[in-house]
């Protein structure tokens, strides 16, 4: 779970090194590393790229009714607006949009990557050709309106935990080709990041016990000592779900344990048998109504899929000077 530590929430302008490719099964094991501390923010270069694809499906052959109707010396200037309050993630990625069609474009932010914003502040202005920011108006905004969805929902729970142990944490429900973008935005949000794929973490969920049924002296035991054989720098976490399997998970040594599905009653008991020995993560249930109540167990972490899958694109507006 990266020691806890939540990453920064700034895009990196450096070229560096993206996130570790994902261990393929032929990686030898002295390849891998242990779970990073943070996942990294993206870079200039990935946004770059990311951005340059949205614009080339969007755009296509050509922006027909722009190019149709609006003259190629035009000039526009237009404000970013936010029509609800938010937590603002992936403005660089608005930016970046608007250059790519043209170097002309000036783009003011007045509001950093991480800001809780109220309804109808200005989160930048941009100025320059009109065709420009006509054409990449769509693009800029998907981009800002679903990171700042992640980050707003990720902002919603951290606030209800607020004064207990507990981390709020992601998961790998991600959007596909955009995990690094929404872990990102959930650390914008004051979330923490998980594992940022398969490579970086040993977790040994219900359908890897499943196939290590008749393992003697027992599936929990055995899977965790086969993992810090062939990966013992990577940190190992045991799905649990049951108090059993929390004893288990205990005494074979597990780094963390995924309490899956339990009330409150169980979090709690887990917790107490846990003594320290491993970091507790609950998940399975959690929204919204009823994240404080597990918060209060006393679990050290508690895993949202929701901010990820089923986070809310924020209402942000592109507002054009007549």
């Amino acid at each position: 779970m990266g020691e806890g530590r939540t990453p920064r929430c700034s895009p990196t302008r450096q070229k560096t090194e993206m996130h570790p490719r994902p261990a393929a099964f032929f990686l030898h094991p002295s390849t891998l590393t242990r779970h990073p501390r943070d996942v990294e923010p993206p870079t200039i270069e990935e946004i770059q790229a990311a951005v340059r694809a949205a614009l080339a499906e969007d755009i296509g052959a050509g922006d027909a009714t722009t190019l149709a109707t609006v003259p190629a010396d035009a000039q526009a200037v237009a404000l970013l607006v936010a029509r609800e309050p938010l937590v603002l993630a992936g403005a660089a990625f608005a930016e970046e949009a608007f250059r790519q069609l043209s170097e002309q474009v000036r783009f003011e932010l007045f509001a950093k990557d991480g800001a809780a914003l109220p309804a109808k502040a200005v989160i930048a202005r941009v100025t320059g050709p009109a065709r420009a920011l006509l054409t990449a108006e769509r693009v800029a905004l998907n981009f800002v309106q679903r990171l700042s969805g992640v980050a707003t929902l990720t902002a919603r729970f951290v606030e209800a935990v607020r004064g207990t142990r507990a981390k709020i944490l992601d998961t790998r429900k991600t959007t596909p080709g955009w995990r690094r973008f929404e872990k990102y935005a959930v650390a914008c949000g004051g979330g923490t990041n998980h594992r940022f794929g398969l490579h970086d973490l040993i977790l040994i969920k219900d359908n890897h016990l499943a196939a290590l049924r008749d393992a003697q002296p027992g599936a929990i035991a055995v899977a965790v000592e086969r993992a810090r054989k062939h990966f013992p720098r990577l940190k190992v976490e045991v799905e649990a779900d049951t108090l059993n399997q929390v004893d288990q998970a205990l005494d074979a040594g597990a780094d963390f344990i995924l309490l899956d599905n339990m009330t409150n009653a169980q979090l709690r008991e887990a917790v107490a048998m846990s003594l320290g020995r491993a970091k507790l993560e609950a998940s399975g249930g959690v929204n919204l109504q009823t994240v404080r109540g597990i918060a209060e167990t006393g679990v050290d972490y508690i895993s949202v899929g929701a901010l990820t899958h089923s986070a809310r694109a924020v209402d942000i507006a592109l507002d054009f000077s007549d």
